[in-house]
């Protein structure tokens, strides 16, 4: 199957080159930065770089939009489709409503998103192996997908358009916002004079070591520290610090610890009461509060 790709960033690239290893023969590219096309072609042999999207939709059985989100609608509004062509967007976002105009012309249209991150051509393509792909489309097509997510070493889900939202938000926290955690940490240790180069060194074995116990233990028994022993002067004293030298992260704090007092029960670590007593520590809007007496009575 001829098989182009509209869009040859990160994504685009190493589903491109994960495809070609098991047997689909990548043969049109175009985007709309030239370098990116020649970079992408230059890794598959008989790929050949078009100058507009069109020529890659005539010359391709099935098509893949791989450009930001808030493109493709419009690219795939602007493609005269043929009849029977497959063409696909990788988004996590979007729904299939984005290729309204290529199934109205007879297209069969699906969506295939992989659950990575992508922050280099290399990594990404790497990482595409044991990556969980999300899976929208006709029966026909989800059966031929989920034959590739297979011989691409990954594990296939179904959603439907009303999940997609959700299913991307949750891919945010626990990518993007991990990152958004450990610079959050870093400015703590740039408080006490470590820079954040310095910090970000320290504090990675330690997040391995955390993705580690989620992987071998999971959740929730793989919780740790003072939540999850109830430990109420610590978060006290964190809170009371966190006050006083880096006041914008407070709100965060509180409410990452709040999310986390369920995980605690439910591991056992603490009863409800304790819950209970953690929660009121951390719902208190005014550091003066953050006594044990108050909290105790």
């Amino acid at each position: 199957m001829e098989t182009g790709f509209i869009g040859a960033g990160k994504v685009g690239t190493a589903l491109a080159v994960g495809l070609s290893r098991i047997g689909y023969h990548i043969s049109a590219v175009y985007s709309r930065s030239l370098t990116s096309a020649e970079r992408l072609a230059g890794l598959l042999p008989g790929c050949h770089i078009y100058q507009n999207a069109q020529q890659v939709a005539d010359t391709s059985n099935m098509v893949f939009i791989t450009t930001p989100d808030d493109s493709i609608h419009q690219i795939a509004g602007q493609i005269h489709w043929q009849h029977g062509k497959y063409v696909l967007h990788c988004s996590g976002a979007l729904s299939l409503d984005a290729l309204e105009k290529a199934q109205q012309n007879g297209a069969e249209t699906g969506s295939l998103h992989p659950l990575q991150s992508f922050a280099s051509i290399d990594q990404a393509i790497n990482n595409l192996p044991g990556s969980t792909f999300a899976l929208e489309g006709n029966e026909q097509l989800l059966s031929m997908l989920k034959q590739t997510v297979t011989l691409l070493g990954g594990r296939a889900i179904e959603l439907k358009a009303g999940d997609k939202a959700l299913y991307h938000a949750a891919a945010v926290l626990t990518s993007n916002y991990t990152v958004t955690l450990l610079r959050m940490a870093a400015v703590l240790w740039e408080s006490f004079g470590i820079p954040q180069t310095e910090a970000v060194t320290a504090l990675l074995p330690l997040l391995k070591g955390t993705v580690n116990n989620i992987e071998s233990i999971g959740l929730p028994d793989c919780l740790t520290g003072p939540i999850a022993r109830g430990d109420l002067d610590t978060i006290r004293k964190h809170m009371e610090d966190i006050a006083a030298k880096c006041p914008a992260l407070l709100s965060a704090y509180k409410e990452m610890g709040l999310q986390t007092i369920p995980i605690a029960v439910a591991s056992g670590g603490i009863d409800k009461e304790k819950a209970r007593m953690l929660s009121s520590i951390l719902e208190n809007k005014k550091s003066k509060s953050y006594n044990s007496k108050t909290d105790k009575q």
